[in-house]
């Protein structure tokens, strides 16, 4: 067909063409401007950049004039420029090609032995012959736990019942203001706003990933069904980790929730006791719950004094908070810690007001400001525990964590190794620990009789201010309230310790420390049976109650160690503050550029670092099992058996192990094959003695004898 034909008939059928055809069109036949005609007879294309001659009679129209299409020389296109999307699509392109083409390698080819995964506990325990005995009950703890809507404002239109907290979190992206509103809690009350319902994700989901690809509970979840556990023997204790724990049965009923399904699965089991895994602030959470069960109603469960010695078995802490982290100081007080420090300090103002205008750690600050959990987070025991201005447990400990060899200790060994091995430190500079904030390097190297001291009472009086022009930010934080006077007065190269850091809290946060302070305390208690350690504020506090009387039960206290872990921190006043120049409601930061004279420094950053598991340090995590609980004490009147077992962190040594089968870190250890051995062992129907009792590779048990606690 000629080629001026087809033309006139895709023009005249061009609303019944078939796609087919019109495709053919879109692809063989490109759009071209009407060519005008010259004097002469020959055309004149528009396009300035055709060098091609055009031929001497033009074409003839559709209306039926007809000439040769050989002699019509075709338009040359211009070449489409490269865009960015192209680069993208490119790049998507090849990163999927070789990411199935390596899966189908991985799954088409033997991988060799030295490749291979080692084999999981659960598979090798039950070739052993273990099997479930016991029933098993998960606690997570702050954070990990999901969450998701059930009443929201308008802004939050098609998320009813779907996570906002845990999962993909691609609500942050979409409607991230709308986001922090709804997980954020009532100022006054710790509980709902107005027109807010979010709840805890119930089940194993709730805890088994954190998001996609990231395990929490998912492994040992999977190591316990391999010896038999399943629904009806195995529960997630989820709850909304941002309550207070009083509030969670006030407006959840989650320890009466907890309770009924304790006694159900003791029952349904053939009468056998419960094995209580918590983790992180899951320890805390359910020590309130052992001091609720046995209170009487209306504060307490009703169960009586016998519940806990007849419905557990044993309960298995791993990464304990017993004792609180500094972390959460820096939290509450800045809104940061050392990774927020570090991303700080490589894009100054990024993260504050001063490029983007979002405000970024105001908004954080504002909603976990409203979260009372994170103030059962603050250490406890004061000075006693965690060091005062001139000394620390911790004084003296080197700071190659990762390098450091130290033996396996067995339970018999503690007792000699404590009295013969002397602290040898590599720490050139004085190194005070037990000042959790001081503002500048000064300050945290001083003696004690050098630094000023400071009535924080005196400054409230005096210096406070509501005034709307001293106020900082268009993001409200209670430091809108503060004066710069009393910023300035506060950062004057002064220390705070474990004691008088809740002061400076109370100071710059008072709010929110009265709303949360109401459910928790932090201090020791001097006489145990004093009435007044009834109130539900002092049941997380292990220094503040009594362990149940049952003496059958076995308390753990597994975590890792091996991994710098914050303790302290070195504060500055933000420039912007001091200034005058307003840009961050935050006028306290850390301060990054300062770092120790040597380089195995346990400063870094403006953060001195301890043995831990990169969460909580170690004196927190052991000293209850170590010492506190340790035989008959007036925490633990019945005398139950506890036992230390710790986990010397190693990295991952491949790609293979994912994020390690030897971790020591906070949560990775979640995956550590040798804590789910113990702990399969332990559901199992072994007892600590029989799992091989303390298992001890840092100085915990030393830093232990060290803290002077009546017991």
């Amino acid at each position: 067909m000629p080629i001026f034909t087809r033309n006139c008939i895709f023009g005249a059928n061009n609303m019944l063409m078939p796609p087919v055809l019109r495709f053919r069109k879109l692809h063989f036949f490109s759009p071209s401007k009407e060519p005008s005609v010259s004097p002469e007879g020959s055309q004149i294309t528009p396009d300035e950049d055709n060098t091609v001659p055009a031929p001497k009679h033009p074409l003839p129209s559709c209306a039926g004039k007809s000439k040769n299409p050989k002699e019509r020389t075709p338009k040359r296109r211009r070449p489409r420029e490269w865009r960015c999307i192209d680069t993208c699509c490119w790049a998507i392109g090849y990163f999927c090609t070789a990411w199935w083409l390596l899966l189908f390698i991985y799954h088409s080819l033997p991988v060799p032995a030295m490749l291979q995964p080692p084999e999981s506990p659960g598979t090798r325990l039950r070739r052993d012959g273990v099997t479930a005995v016991h029933p098993v009950v998960l606690v997570p703890g702050i954070v990990t736990g999901g969450l998701e809507l059930w009443e929201g404002r308008p802004c939050s239109e098609g998320l009813f019942r779907k996570r906002l907290w845990g999962g993909w979190f691609t609500e942050i992206l979409r409607r991230p203001l709308c986001w922090l509103e709804h997980l954020s809690l009532d100022g006054e009350t710790g509980l709902d706003p107005p027109g807010i319902r979010v709840r805890a994700v119930p089940g194993l989901v709730a805890a088994d990933y954190f998001a996609p690809g990231y395990f929490v509970w998912a492994v040992l979840i999977e190591n316990l069904a391999k010896i038999g556990y399943e629904g009806k023997n195995l529960h997630m204790a989820a709850y909304d980790w941002r309550l207070s724990f009083h509030n969670t049965e006030i407006r959840d009923q989650s320890f009466s929730r907890l309770k009924s399904k304790i006694e159900l699965m003791y029952i349904t089991n053939g009468y056998k006791k419960v094995v209580v895994v918590p983790h992180s602030m899951g320890s805390i959470y359910f020590l309130h719950f052992l001091k609720w069960v046995e209170a009487p109603p209306p504060d307490g469960g009703g169960g009586g004094p016998t519940w806990s010695a007849d419905h557990i078995k044993a309960v298995v802490n791993i990464g304990a908070t017993f004792l609180g982290v500094p972390k959460a100081v820096s939290n509450l007080f800045s809104a940061e810690g050392r990774d927020i420090a570090y991303a700080r300090a490589l894009a100054p103002g990024l993260l504050d007001s001063e490029i983007l205008k979002l405000q970024t750690l105001e908004h954080v600050m504002r909603v976990s400001r409203s979260w009372d959990s994170i103030v059962s987070l603050l250490p406890k025991g004061g000075e006693a525990i965690w060091g005062d201005l001139d000394s620390s447990p911790e004084e003296g400990q080197a700071c190659s964590f990762s390098t450091k060899k130290s033996p396996k200790l067995s339970e018999t060994d503690l007792n000699s190794r404590n009295n013969s091995v002397k602290s040898v430190s590599r720490v050139k500079e004085p190194t005070k620990y037990g000042r959790i904030i001081a503002f500048g390097k000064r300050a945290s190297e001083l003696p004690s009789s050098q630094i000023p001291s400071l009535n924080i009472d005196e400054i409230s009086r005096s210096s406070r201010t509501s005034d709307a022009n001293s106020s900082c930010g268009e993001i409200w934080t209670e430091y809108n309230e503060m004066s710069r006077e009393s910023m300035v007065k506060v950062a004057e190269n002064t220390a705070y310790t474990a004691t008088t850091v809740l002061d400076l809290l109370r100071f710059v946060a008072p709010k929110m420390m009265r709303r949360a302070e109401a459910h928790f305390s932090h201090g020791i208690a001097d006489d145990l049976d004093d009435p007044k350690y009834r109130h539900y504020k002092y049941w997380s506090n292990p220094l503040e109650t009594k362990l149940p009387d049952a003496p059958d039960i076995e308390m753990y206290c597994l975590y890792g160690v091996g991994i710098p872990t914050e303790r302290s921190y070195i504060y500055k006043l933000s420039s912007t503050s001091s200034s005058g120049q307003c840009k961050s409601s935050i006028p306290f930061r850390i301060d990054s550029s300062v770092d120790g004279e040597t380089k195995d420094s346990c400063l870094k950053g403006g953060v001195h670092f301890v043995d831990g598991d990169e969460s909580v340090p170690a004196i927190s995590a052991a000293f209850m099992c170590a010492k506190g609980w340790r035989g008959k004490t007036r925490f633990n009147p019945s005398g139950m058996e506890t036992y230390v077992r710790e986990y010397k962190h190693k990295p991952p040594g491949s790609l293979w192990e994912g994020r390690g089968m030897e971790s020591g870190a906070h949560v990775d250890i979640m995956g550590n094959f040798g804590l789910i051995e113990d702990v399969l062992m332990i559901a199992g129907g072994a007892s600590g003695r029989e799992i091989g009792g303390d298992r001890v590779y840092s100085d915990v048990m030393k830093l232990s004898e060290r803290i002077n606690v009546r017991l």
